[in-house]
């Protein structure tokens, strides 16, 4: 059932976008504010894309030393910019569902797949950073990883940035347009 879960996430979530764009009653300000809340999701996201190396070691540099899930709870700054660009109660609670559904389940495959590629590294990382909302206190390491546009764009982070862009481009024409 996870892995189903799992896999659905995604073609679930361009239902979600499809009733977001139906139901967003975007105006000036709110696309103002959605807009300054993505552009701090997207930071988040850019800084940790930059230092991930995905299956050669555990990322535990950039913001990974203050969480275990930095691309997870830039989703969620993201995900709240679009509630805020949206001005909909409607677009909150759809948001609230796929959160809950879906990230929790997310959360569990990565913390399997991280276990399973770095078992014992692992266990001393999860014992000292947080899993989701971040801490003060970081994760000291040996590694001193910089971050790297090289890793960003093999991370194809980008994507993001620029799905970001074009549904708040989106929602700006329904609120010049409807």
């Amino acid at each position: 059932m996870k892995k189903i879960v799992y896999r659905w996430r995604v073609r679930t979530g361009f239902i979600a976008i499809i009733l977001v764009i139906i139901l967003a009653k975007p105006d000036l300000p709110s696309l103002l504010g959605g807009f300054v809340v993505c552009s701090s999701g997207l930071f988040l996201r850019t800084w940790a894309s930059g230092h991930l190396r995905k299956e050669k070691e555990l990322t535990v540099s950039g913001p990974y030393k203050h969480t275990r899930n930095p691309l997870y709870l830039g989703n969620l700054i993201i995900g709240f910019s679009v509630v805020i660009a949206s001005r909909s109660l409607w677009i909150l609670g759809i948001f609230t569902a796929y959160f809950l559904l879906f990230y929790p389940i997310a959360v569990q495959v990565e913390m399997e797949r991280m276990k399973a590629f770095f078992p014992h590294e692992y266990e001393t990382y999860k014992k000292k950073t947080p899993l989701f909302f971040p801490s003060w206190k970081s994760f000291s390491s040996s590694k001193k990883n910089k971050f790297s546009w090289k890793l960003y764009r093999k991370n194809k982070e980008w994507r993001a940035f620029l799905g970001a862009i074009f549904f708040l481009l989106i929602l700006a024409g329904k609120a010049v347009f409807f």
